[in-house]
């Protein structure tokens, strides 16, 4: 009984995991703390603990390029996989891509259900490009049915103010 449940835990594990489509495949146990990002043990532990996630908040971080911004959320949703929630990672301006493309084919409606059902949504790499008012009003439709219900990470490389 043991081994059978071991072995299903394991498989839901690798098929959140998969389905995520993380950028890297990176572990809570491979955060070097000695890197200059101004992460404390204690900060990232309770964002480890994905109690954020139960409670439905969010997430930002942000700083200058090659800080590890998009390391730290991939390690972030690698440990709400681990735990048994589904996570689904997209560069920002590659999502907002296949919205617009998902409009043409009729998709739009399908993958926008799905994103509302997903534990934690990451968007990596936001504000790179302006967003056009339909990508703006495509990210307001995501946002809204998410809201209070479920969680966003969202990377970027511009300051909180802007």
């Amino acid at each position: 009984m043991d081994r059978e449940t071991t072995h299903r835990h394991n498989t839901k594990i690798s098929r959140l995991l998969k389905a995520a489509n993380l950028k890297l495949q990176v572990y809570p146990e491979d955060i070097d703390y000695q890197h200059p990002r101004g992460l404390t043990k204690s900060q990232l532990a309770d964002l480890l603990s994905n109690q954020w996630i139960h409670q439905h908040h969010n997430v930002l971080i942000t700083g200058p390029t090659g800080c590890g911004k998009t390391y730290l959320g991939c390690v972030l949703a690698t440990q709400a996989c681990r735990h048994g929630l589904s996570v689904r990672y997209f560069r920002t301006s590659r999502r907002m891509e296949m919205l617009s493309i998902a409009h043409g084919d009729g998709r739009f409606a399908k993958l926008i259900q799905q994103l509302a059902k997903t534990d934690l949504l990451v968007l990596d790499d936001w504000g790179l490009e302006k967003m056009t008012l339909s990508q703006r009003n495509d990210l307001l439709e995501i946002m809204e049915d998410r809201h209070g219900l479920k969680s966003t990470l969202i990377t970027s490389q511009l300051p909180i103010t802007q």
